[in-house]
């Protein structure tokens, strides 16, 4: 970009062709911060709903009945119906799925488990992206962000490649954050967006979940492999004033409750650990520290809640702390039911039927993750 001084002293950024961006086409003051905007998102699932099969799967790594029983029951109340993965259910005996990931007494390693990230990851990527209503035309900046695998080169680079993007495209990549890494990402590309007016910044979130399922018979890590799944998200950030106006973010750390979510590189794949007490602390810093948040807001001035679905009972909490209507609340869980939770992609699901639905007014996304960290970002529908 380069800098025009008019006669009358003001000035405009053009590209370096001399085109006046679309800000100064309309007469904006070019001088001033581009506001950025979350103008389109798109989203893909793998063709394989796994949901039952692991329900009827998962008592069999709980060695104790009492264990098995209670499985059950959260099973039954866990509020989701449906997740996908890219493993293919398999018809041989003693193994779970296509990619011999999951054999009785033999889980994969990492190294395996990776393997597999590397074939299927870039296809479900794909898929999201071109999902995108507004097309992938002048795409400035990538950032791809993903916690369930690593490889290089990596996603970025294939991305670009199947999606015929220019190879001048900026890349960014955000890596093991968690379930809160898509705020983080639309927060990088607001800040993008506001310092180059022309950018067209796409936002991609792929996370493969079900390649980390851990042969174990601690209760508490089957439950969380109960609510985990696959999914990809892409979203299109731009000046361009239609679909959501990205406002201020805000982070909120818990550290007295780093270890109830934590997430590390094992010898057979990533070990995540969920605890029981997320959704009690969640509900004890969240009224604490939204004031911050809010900018000073009360809850009830908030008229559209984007909240990461990170299980029924982080839905019930953040109902209970923020003393929420149910309707406040409905598309998240929505989202939960029919996808489950995939990690950073899925507030962007839910962002997606948010924009689906031309919303008006102001709304509040907020993600929650290894810490204990709470992610938020303000923004405000445009109809």
């Amino acid at each position: 970009m380069i800098l025009v001084v008019r006669n009358d002293g003001t000035g405009a950024r053009c590209s370096a062709d001399g085109r006046l961006c679309w800000r100064e086409r309309a007469g904006i003051d070019s001088l001033q911060p581009a506001e950025a905007h979350l103008n389109t998102i798109g989203t893909a699932v793998p063709a394989n709903e796994v949901h039952g099969l692991f329900a009827e799967y998962a008592p069999r790594l709980l060695s104790d009945t009492r264990a098995r029983r209670l499985f059950g029951r959260m099973a039954e109340r866990c509020g989701i119906d449906h997740r996908y993965s890219v493993l293919a259910p398999s018809a041989r005996p003693g193994q779970l799925d296509d990619a011999g990931l999951y054999r009785d007494g033999a889980f994969a390693d990492t190294g395996a488990r990776m393997r597999v990230y590397e074939e299927r990851a870039c296809d479900l990527a794909f898929r999201a992206a071109v999902d995108l209503e507004d097309g992938l035309e002048g795409i400035t900046h990538l950032i791809v962000v993903s916690c369930t695998g690593f490889a290089a080169p990596g996603l970025d680079l294939d991305l670009i490649d199947r999606l015929a993007l220019s190879p001048r495209v900026e890349r960014t990549s955000i890596g093991f954050m968690g379930c809160y890494a898509a705020i983080n990402a639309l927060r990088f590309a607001r800040h993008v967006v506001r310092s180059e007016p022309n950018a067209r910044v796409l936002v991609v979130c792929l996370e493969l979940c079900t390649l980390h399922l851990q042969e174990t018979s601690d209760l508490e890590q089957v439950l969380s492999f109960l609510i985990f799944a696959d999914g990809a998200a892409a979203a299109l950030v731009t000046a361009e004033p239609h679909g959501l106006a990205l406002n201020r973010s805000a982070t909120v750390l818990a550290p007295e409750a780093a270890d109830q979510i934590t997430w590390r590189i094992g010898r057979t794949g990533f070990d995540m650990k969920l605890a029981g007490g997320v959704p009690t602390t969640i509900a004890a810093v969240l009224p604490r520290h939204l004031p911050g948040i809010l900018e000073g807001a009360p809850a009830d001035a908030i008229e559209h809640w984007a909240v990461h679905p990170g299980g029924r009972s982080v839905l019930d909490a953040v109902a209970r702390a923020l003393e929420l209507e149910p309707e406040k609340l409905a598309t998240s869980r929505c989202v939960l039911r029919r996808y489950g939770n995939m990690s950073s992609a899925t507030v962007l699901f839910v962002l997606k039927e948010m924009l689906a639905s031309r919303i008006r007014g102001p709304g509040c996304a907020i993600a929650f993750g290894p810490g204990l960290a709470i992610e938020s970002l303000m923004f405000e529908g445009l109809g």
